[in-house]
């Protein structure tokens, strides 16, 4: 449906915004989202497990139930936003998930019980993820893929923290009570960052509905963006090589990253060393994120793609004591993780466009989700049914060369960069909106865009 506005409840006409205040409060806010959740569950592996009984794969099962809980939670999301103002979905979203992460604490040591509140954590977490993603993408194109690895960058950081503060917090007050603390602050600060500085550029809402035209100065601008239906997307080969290649990657990392503090321990090193390898992760991730976002921008991702994501062969090679070797090789995985985390949302907008960027999106990232929803639970049944975590690990490596094969192949973009159009959007995001506009009108994007320039483009 068409709407009209030039009111309509929300600010119209032609301003000034610095895009990356919406970066950096997009990644801020997601710190205390479900990175905060994924990133710490290492560190409750051995104190639930002491407190309740419950097995490794129990309690690092959680972590797949909130992967389905998200997965489901994505789908759903995914259908409302390209349709509603960010902020509509995010703080809702953020409620949910810091009310389901403190009830996790309230739960008795009884399994099915155990996990319900784990699947609403992926659940709410997903409405934090794609609204805050589409939001930042918005306003890029030349520097996308170095906007997305700040907001990741940032999330990384809190990777990075995240496991000092929740060891404190069990220690000063038990797992129980940390999980409490953690979902106050996802419900408090996210919030009132979101409030402050989340939002997608050229963004007109009537009640939170976003409209797809508005009216500046006495002129009727048209709000469409370039790029494939959800259903034409589909039906392409890049849509479903994408959602593997990644899925497949996700599988490897993120089973390794839940299961690499008992795996240290049990490999010799003390459960302090071993817990600051997360740390290493953490940092590691910050680092990739960052850097691997400003090469996306100027090397193609599958040139970038498959050789970060087989990275993490070299790391597993080297994934034992001394201390040295293992920071080394979860440094390796760290990057890679961080990395894939800026190529998701630029393969998604270089091969398939903006136009259903939310939809397309969530499920690309449901996908992955799934994937990554049987790492920890294969090293969990490696360990409790083989004794040790070692007979899993080449099965992993295979895993990564299919998934870099996958990236490698994607081929040229349909839609690359336009020149020009981050200082454009940053001066007057109304007439950014008319360059894309025209685009979406002439051939759904599908010209030579890296050949345009923007009206003052650089």
């Amino acid at each position: 449906m068409s709407v009209t506005t030039s009111q309509g409840g929300t600010p119209s006409g032609r301003r000034q915004r610095n895009p990356w205040w919406v970066a950096i409060g997009a990644g801020t806010a997601n710190v205390f989202g479900t990175q905060m959740y994924l990133g710490t569950i290492g560190i409750f592996v051995l104190p639930i497990s002491e407190s309740t009984g419950f097995s490794r794969t129990t309690v690092t099962g959680a972590y797949s139930v909130a992967a389905v809980g998200m997965a489901i939670g994505l789908i759903i999301v995914s259908q409302f936003v390209d349709r509603y103002a960010a902020r509509y979905i995010l703080i809702p979203g953020f409620i949910g998930f810091g009310a389901s992460m403190a009830a996790i604490g309230l739960m008795p040591a009884i399994v099915p019980i155990y996990l319900i509140p784990s699947f609403f954590v992926g659940f709410f977490g997903a409405a934090t993820v794609v609204p805050a993603t589409r939001a930042v993408v918005s306003w890029f194109d030349n520097n996308r893929a170095l906007a997305v690895g700040i907001v990741t960058g940032i999330i990384g950081l809190g990777a990075a923290l995240g496991p000092i503060l929740a060891g404190a917090l069990i220690d000063a007050v038990g797992w129980r009570a940390a999980y409490g603390v953690m979902g106050l602050l996802s419900a408090t600060v996210s919030v009132t960052l979101v409030g402050f500085f989340v939002r997608a550029r050229a963004e007109r809402h009537v009640r939170g509905r976003l409209v797809d035209h508005t009216t500046v100065d006495d002129h009727d601008v048209s709000l469409e963006l370039p790029g494939v239906t959800f259903r034409e997307a589909t039906r392409t080969r890049q849509f479903w090589a994408i959602a593997i290649g990644l899925g497949l990657v996700g599988v490897v990392v993120v089973g390794l990253q839940v299961h690499l503090v008992p795996m240290m321990t049990d490999r010799g090193l003390s459960a302090s060393l071993a817990a600051s390898l997360l740390v290493i992760f953490g940092l590691a991730s910050l680092i990739g994120r960052v850097i691997g976002g400003f090469v996306i921008d100027r090397v193609h991702a599958t040139i970038v793609g498959p050789i970060v994501m087989l990275a993490p062969i070299a790391g597993m090679l080297f994934l034992h004591p001394p201390f040295t070797s293992a920071a080394i090789a979860v440094a390796f995985i760290g990057l890679a993780f961080g990395v894939e985390g800026d190529l998701l949302a630029i393969l998604i907008t270089r091969y398939l466009g903006t136009r259903s960027f939310g939809r397309i999106f969530g499920a690309v990232q449901a996908a992955f989700l799934l994937g990554t929803a049987f790492g920890p639970l294969l090293l969990g049944l490696g360990y409790d049914n083989l004794g040790s975590y070692d007979p899993v690990i080449p099965v992993l490596m295979g895993i990564l060369v299919v998934g870099a094969i996958l990236i490698a192949t994607l081929g040229r973009y349909p839609y690359p960069a336009v020149a020009g159009f981050d200082r454009l959007a940053a001066r007057d995001e109304i007439a950014a909106a008319e360059v894309l506009s025209d685009m979406a009108e002439g051939n759904d994007g599908q010209v030579t865009r890296n050949r345009m320039r923007v009206p003052g483009g650089a």
